[in-house]
């Protein structure tokens, strides 16, 4: 049985879940999501938890050695970039920002085993939710667009998107700590719904459908579980005839889907953007032009692709060409081994530790690829969702506990008795011992 953190561990590793997402100050001291010198003078006491978090843990860190190599790997390459990076100075600074995001990653997923880590950020998301619903109807002016968004939630964050994704990690978390069995079913249960509303108030497509797949891989898996072998081989034949079927449906139907969802062939401009930012990779297809140096405020490269769609693109909306123009193919490539690699173990946990957790690992995992596709949420750095994903690699590559693994079979205590049966009766038994009353002659 996994103990989980104390009282006061949780308290702060929960402080940092929450700044990871951005809530509150942003908001109130970059308005514009410009750098404010401000918001710097924010992060080194939050690294200093984070050391002080790592030290008390310091062995669970050792057991953690392949997600290290891991961080290692991503770190180097950010840091490396640095010497061909168009901002030098920049880069610099924020591989500094993701070395200690990732320190903190992986102590995430090193001390909060189990369920421990999805009923963190469940508790997180129901403060986070309450503390937005809040400010959607008592500080409207922050808790709610007047842009061109105007009338949709943002709550404590910049805008709906943001807040749909943390409400999605707060969603999941409370659908995992139901399926793992937590007695304590009325947190879940409330975190699950004021999420889905709040999800709901931004209209934010994506964060719907990632809302959708993340529980529902955990429910369709839980009742996997509950079902036995029969339903199990069911199911699983119908999902691949469901997914044969989509791939179809969407080859051939593409336009009319999006129009039914309310998006156009251009998925908002987005396909502009990626066209044009596949010729800026074409032009540095291994380097790419700097870890986080891209789309700086005076970035010629970024200038060509916002004058080539015709507005101010704040990122690329896809996390693997954003890796793109930073790193380039190498380092685009490796991040998608990592992951590949996480995946697989999960996989193979499944029956045992994905059971445990309820699934979490791999239904946030799944979300997060999802997610990927058309928002830039890859390698970045002082961000929640990469954190969870390098948390999870940590715990998919993790050693388990000797008290958590499956029981090994009994073993003959001796070779020759694996296989040769001993003598029927034994030489002192009482029928081979008992004298006999008359001499044999």
């Amino acid at each position: 049985m996994l103990t989980e953190p104390p009282w006061w561990e949780q308290l702060a590793a929960g402080f940092v879940v929450v700044m990871l997402t951005g809530a509150v100050l942003g908001p109130i001291f970059a308005p514009d999501q410009g750098e404010a010198p401000i918001l710097r003078l924010v992060w080194p006491p939050i690294y200093l938890i984070t050391l002080t978090l790592v030290l008390v843990r310091f062995r669970d860190m050792c057991r953690a050695w392949p997600a290290w190599i891991a961080v290692l790997l991503l770190v180097g390459l950010a840091f490396s970039s640095k010497y061909w990076s168009i901002f030098a100075e920049v880069t610099q600074r924020r591989t500094i920002a993701m070395a200690m995001t990732s320190l903190f990653a992986v102590y995430l997923g090193a001390a909060f085993r189990g369920i421990a880590l999805p009923r963190l950020l469940m508790h997180a998301g129901l403060v986070m939710g309450i503390g937005s619903l809040m400010m959607i109807f008592v500080m409207p002016s922050i808790g709610v667009h007047s842009d061109v968004n105007a009338g949709l939630w943002r709550g404590l964050w910049y805008e709906k998107n943001q807040m749909g994704l943390v409400m999605v990690i707060a969603a999941v978390s409370a659908a995992a700590c139901l399926a793992a069995g937590d007695p304590r079913r009325l947190v879940p249960f409330a975190t699950l719904g004021l999420s889905t509303l709040l999800i709901l108030g931004t209209q934010s497509k994506t964060s719907l459908l990632c809302l959708v797949l993340g529980v529902g891989l955990i429910g369709g898996l839980w009742v996997l579980r509950r079902g036995g072998p029969a339903l199990t081989v069911v199911a699983v034949w119908l999902g691949v005839v469901a997914v044969g079927f989509g791939a179809w449906l969407w080859s051939t139907e593409s336009g009319e889907i999006l129009e039914a969802l309310g998006k156009d062939p251009s998925l908002t401009g987005r396909t502009d953007i990626w066209a044009s930012l596949m010729r800026r990779v074409a032009e540095r297809p291994l380097t790419g032009y700097g870890y986080a140096a891209f789309w700086g405020p005076h970035s010629e490269p970024a200038a060509f692709v916002r004058q080539e769609t015709q507005w101010i693109v704040p990122s690329a909306h896809n996390g693997w060409i954003d890796l793109l123009v930073q790193v380039g193919w190498p380092g685009t490539f490796l991040v998608g081994a990592i992951l590949a690699i996480a995946a697989l173990c999960l996989i193979v946990r499944l029956p045992h530790q994905g059971a445990r957790e309820g699934w979490w690992s791999l239904s946030y995992l799944t979300v997060f690829i999802l997610l990927s596709l058309s928002e830039s949420v890859i390698l970045t750095h002082q961000h929640l969702p990469w954190a969870l994903v390098l948390a999870i690699v940590a715990r998919a590559t993790m050693r388990e506990p000797t008290a958590l693994r499956a029981p090994a079979a009994a073993l003959a205590p001796r070779p020759r008795a694996a296989y040769v049966t001993g003598s029927r009766i034994a030489a002192q038994s009482r029928h081979g011992s008992l004298r006999r009353s008359f001499p044999v002659r």
